[in-house]
């Protein structure tokens, strides 16, 4: 062997060099969590609606539907993708409970610290008369009719006639979102943040997102509308708690909750009643 053959040639005993080291920045955090929903017999079609940032962020916000890892054979969950994904651009997959109630589990992938980067998720009954799906183990925006983004909490989700956020917690909520319920067109529901004195965010429609998520904005009160055939067919209320310890309302339509103080909004209840049932009850008082 020659003498530059000699220097070029591994010496015995001595370790393989080590694998380079991964650029930094090339590996992507994501926040993931896992929820439990519980559904009853019948069949349901679960929604992952369309985010505008979800072709930027290779589908995200994702979610996937499965069972727990003791599931029962009396769930049958069928995607409309072959890989199983419901991507933030719209997928839906559809869930058979032959014997309920049932649970499915529900795991979120997002973009860890993005605002606005939680799924809007929806369920809905696909046969006629079943029952309405039970609240989800966790406080996640799964099948609610109102969401908020509550600071050290994340994203909260409540039915209509019950408190969104905790009295007396003291954490306050950075943003909400409110869908228009069955019988309300999207367009007669919309709604305004107080951001201060005689200062209001710009009005916005029915399931769209109003506020911050992760920045420590807190929002200062709410002012919800009704219109057109909306107005007609229900009376709305909304009520709420101030971090201060103070209370707003419970004030009509168009109406601004909000604290003399200004203080931060920390619980807010919305209610919702047909007109017919008020009159109904009305009737029956006489």
């Amino acid at each position: 062997m020659s003498k530059a053959a000699a220097k070029s040639a591994p010496q015995a005993g001595n370790a393989p060099a080590p694998a380079p080291e991964l650029q930094a920045g090339s590996i992507q955090e994501l926040k993931v969590s896992g929820h439990l929903m519980t559904l009853d017999t019948g069949l349901f079609c679960i929604v992952n609606e369309a985010n505008t940032g979800a072709a930027l962020d290779q589908g995200l916000p994702g979610v996937r539907i499965s069972p727990p890892p003791l599931g029962v054979n009396s769930v049958e969950i069928t995607g409309f993708r072959a890989d199983g994904w419901l991507t933030g651009q719209g997928d839906a997959a559809l869930v058979r409970v032959a014997k309920g109630p049932a649970q499915v589990l529900v795991t979120v992938y997002q973009v860890a610290g993005r605002a606005d980067a939680a799924p809007r998720l929806q369920v809905m009954r696909l046969a006629q008369g079943m029952a309405a799906p039970a609240a989800p183990a966790v406080t996640e925006p799964v099948a609610m009719d109102v969401l908020a983004h509550i600071q050290t909490r994340g994203d909260v989700g409540a039915k209509f006639g019950d408190w969104l956020g905790e009295p007396g917690s003291g954490n306050w909520i950075e943003g909400i979102a409110i869908a228009a319920p069955e019988g309300v067109a999207p367009e007669d529901l919309s709604y305004q943040a107080v951001l201060g004195r005689g200062w209001l965010s710009p009005w916005v429609a029915a399931g769209d997102y109003c506020g911050s998520r992760g920045m420590a904005l807190p929002l200062l009160g709410l002012r919800v509308r009704l219109e057109g055939k909306a107005a007609e067919a229900f009376e709305l209320s909304c009520e709420a708690s101030f971090v201060d310890g103070s209370k707003a309302g419970p004030v009509g339509s168009d109406e601004t909750c909000e604290a003399d103080s200004l203080a931060a909004l920390e619980a807010v209840r919305l209610t919702l009643v047909p007109r017919a049932k008020i009159k109904a009850v009305a009737r029956g008082r006489r």
